[in-house]
């Protein structure tokens, strides 16, 4: 589980480089001021890229946390 965090957490610093670590772990959409839907769009790419899944649309408008796209992607990796 920690590298599948570790890697979440490259994707969240590609789109927000401004963030830390402990940052992103806390990270939503009303916490990071640069967040809003191209952000959220970049970031389900990024993930997608990194760990060969496909998010439906629909899941994508859900994804506003770092948490939410931990459990996504855990869920997706069967863990």
């Amino acid at each position: 589980m920690a590298d599948i965090q570790d890697r979440l957490i490259q994707c969240f610093q590609a789109v927000f480089p401004e963030l830390n670590e402990s940052d992103i772990k806390r990270a939503d959409v009303d916490r990071v001021g640069p967040w809003d839907s191209m952000a959220t769009v970049t970031l389900a790419a990024t993930v997608e890229e990194e760990f060969g899944i496909q998010f439906d649309p629909t899941e994508v408008e859900e994804l506003t946390s770092y948490k939410q796209f931990l459990q996504c992607i855990e869920q997706k990796a069967g863990k």
